[in-house]
């Protein structure tokens, strides 16, 4: 399991912004990497890792946590389907994420080339924190390569093979607050720029 949830591979849609947390969490270290994050005590990357999530949701979240190894190792089992990572890209912010078992089958399949995710029903995940997205010409790319950094505010996303034409969704960020990420792709999600911690 620890290698199936390694979610480097989620590196273009993963996200990173100015810490929000709750009641009895510590902020995590504004410029902490991937590399640093590791370098973090237990207690520390559990906290952040449920930042990532609204409260009710985080309480009863299982934990993954980055060993000196760099692989995520399961701390803390889940009593409500929800998992809870401490950070997914290696950029200047931590961007923590928390995701129901679709999103990991989803996930596990973009990290294995699979030609498009096997998950059978909509997947959920949170961002409370925020987070980037890559840009290049316009358009949300899936790598980075020549392409610019763009910071997102706190989200969740939906990810379901959403069709743009079919649902008339932008594909771009937009005063909405909602889009179609790689769309046109298998692996289109739905974006939805809400704090998750304001939901209840």
């Amino acid at each position: 399991m620890t290698q199936r949830i390694m979610l480097t591979i989620f590196i273009a849609c993963s996200f990173s912004l100015p810490a929000l947390t709750y009641a009895g969490d510590k902020p995590a270290k504004k410029s902490a990497t991937v590399k640093e994050v590791k370098t973090m005590s237990e207690k520390d990357q559990t906290a952040l890792a449920l930042s990532a999530a609204p409260t009710h949701i985080a309480k009863d979240a299982g934990v993954m946590i980055y060993g000196a190894d760099g692989k995520l190792t399961e701390t803390r089992k889940s009593a409500n389907g929800f998992t809870c990572i401490p950070t997914v890209m290696n950029l200047p912010d931590p961007d923590p994420m928390c995701m129901d078992a679709a999103v990991h089958q989803w996930m596990t399949d973009l990290m294995n080339n699979a030609p498009k995710p096997t998950n059978t029903v909509p997947g959920i995940a949170y961002m409370a924190r925020g987070g980037s997205h890559y840009e290049k010409d316009g358009k949300v790319m899936m790598s980075g390569d020549g392409a610019k950094t763009v910071k997102e505010p706190p989200h969740w996303m939906v990810m379901w093979p959403f069709d743009a034409a079919a649902t008339k969704l932008p594909t771009v960020p937009n005063p909405s607050g909602v889009y179609i990420m790689f769309e046109a792709s298998p692996y289109a999600h739905l974006m939805v720029y809400q704090d998750p911690k304001k939901m209840k």
